[in-house]
């Protein structure tokens, strides 16, 4: 049966309405007409996939990633980039107006960064699959605990793209090959750091090929044997300075591999300059940050003259974000607390 698609949702499928259920259709685009499978029915609603495209979107562009439609990580490459801001807006006004019953007096132009090669944090997952011939490293694939089978990815800058089949064949030459299940990426300014999720301690052969790779590529291996907080530096040497630019704040902002970060540092300079513009601290005012993390705009703020206290969840965190109040000269301006928000 042919449904027009009406709009998209939050994850990205094609919302269509048929006999009063609400059609969800996986890879349908707002303004097509498209027959479709289903492959859960609830009273009130379906999930489906895509079969033929009766009638095209003209924003509709060739998927850029060749593992699209298998990987998990990425859901709207079909999706011309500029219709993907202007979408998402949409569904965020919708998403205000149904859950909360507001309407905003204004919308603010959509914040644009790079397409393609901008994720600077990433947690790939790693298995060891013998029927694969060997272990495989990168996102799940879509509705599945599998990990798609894959050589690169496009939203990843290149040099690590390019660490995908490598990493795949360290983790299969490894004796813990089969305790090792995450592998995290945290890209700074000046270095790229891995952190390997290690459920048993390498051995010496193991450890002889993981300073191996990272010599051969260029990268800084970190172990986490527990939960974020365990991450630690393979040896001394591999201990690195993490850390982003705000140049038009004069700062530089440490942050450890595993701490939250924006994963796309082009935009994050343009959130900040947004946030301050709109904000406007002026020397003498005091501004309070929820959730502050790492001090991304407590920091900026304080830059301005005004008087900041973060606060934020994370005893770590807080410790990062005062280490980078000091770093940057601002400890008489801003200051951290660690509250459960």
């Amino acid at each position: 049966m042919a449904l027009l698609i009406e709009s998209l949702d939050q994850e990205g499928r094609g919302v269509a309405r048929r006999d009063g259920k609400t059609v969800f259709i996986e890879g349908a685009l707002p303004g097509e007409t498209v027959n479709y499978s289903p492959y859960r029915k609830k009273p009130t609603y379906e999930i489906a996939t895509l079969g033929e495209v009766l009638k095209q979107s003209a924003q509709r562009v060739a998927p850029r990633c060749r593992y699209f439609g298998l990987c998990g990580g990425c859901s709207l490459q079909h999706l011309d980039a500029r219709a993907q801001v202007a979408i998402k807006q949409r569904v965020l006004e919708d998403s205000l107006w149904h859950i909360g019953r507001v309407r905003p007096e204004q919308i603010l132009p959509a914040i644009h960064g790079p397409a393609w090669g901008y994720r600077h944090r990433a947690r790939l997952a790693a298995r060891y699959v013998p029927k694969k011939g060997g272990a495989l490293v990168g996102f799940h694939e879509k509705r599945s605990s599998y990990i798609a089978d894959m050589n690169s990815c496009e939203v990843l800058p290149d040099r690590l793209s390019a660490l995908l089949r490598p990493l795949r064949d360290l983790v299969g030459a490894l004796s813990i090959r089969s305790r090792l299940p995450q592998i995290e990426i945290a890209v700074g300014e000046e270095a790229d750091v891995l952190v390997l999720r290690v459920l048993e301690q390498p051995s010496a052969g193991d450890t002889a090929l993981l300073r191996k790779f990272a010599a051969r590529h260029g990268v800084r291996l970190y172990l986490q044997q527990g939960g974020p907080e365990t991450a630690r530096p393979m040896s001394p040497a591999d201990e690195v300075d993490l850390y982003y630019s705000l140049p038009e704040h004069d700062l530089q902002i440490r942050f450890g591999p595993t701490d939250f970060t924006q994963v796309n540092h082009a935009v994050n300079r343009v959130l900040v300059r947004r946030a301050l513009a709109l904000l406007d601290p002026q020397p003498g005012e005091r501004v309070a940050d929820m959730f502050c993390g790492v001090g991304n705009f407590s920091l900026a703020i304080a830059r301005r003259g005004a008087t900041v206290v973060g606060v934020e969840g994370s005893s770590g965190l807080v410790s990062r974000a005062a280490d980078n109040a000091a770093a940057n000269g601002l400890s008489a301006l801003a200051s951290f607390v660690e509250m459960d928000l």
